[in-house]
């Protein structure tokens, strides 16, 4: 989804199909499309957003405390909401896991996100945390 412009337009109907049949959590990434994911979903979500708990997930490379706030505002901006439900960092660490979780933790003071976590680590790397 989100990577065919000419598909668009059937793209953010299906979404809407779906919030309309009772969907009601919508996961993305900054990878999916890079980014075209979002801006399909973005659309779709247009008056409706208490329809759906929209998740986004951030790169390992961009997880540092500030790479971590710039994406989020990137996902943001493609969404056109004002806040994630949730944002996970996505897989493996590429930077020290407090960067990520400070970065994680402004989100949060500053209301561009409600919950934050981690994605497809496994339970050594959880522990390693």
């Amino acid at each position: 989804m989100g990577e065919d412009r000419s598909r668009a337009k059937q793209e953010v109907a299906a979404v809407r199909q779906a919030i309309d049949l009772g969907m009601t959590l919508i996961d993305t990434a900054e990878m999916h499309g890079e980014g075209g994911a979002e801006e399909i979903v973005g659309e779709a979500l247009a008056g409706r957003r208490n329809e759906a708990f929209v998740v986004s997930k951030v790169y390992p490379h961009n997880a540092s405390e500030t790479g971590v706030v710039a994406a989020c505002e990137r996902r943001l901006k493609r969404l056109r909401i004002e806040a994630l439900d949730l944002y996970l960092l996505h897989w493996s660490l590429s930077h020290p896991i407090a960067e990520t979780i400070e970065g994680f933790r402004r989100l949060v003071r500053d209301g561009k996100i409600l919950r934050w976590g981690v994605s497809n680590l496994d339970t050594d790397e959880m522990a390693a945390m």
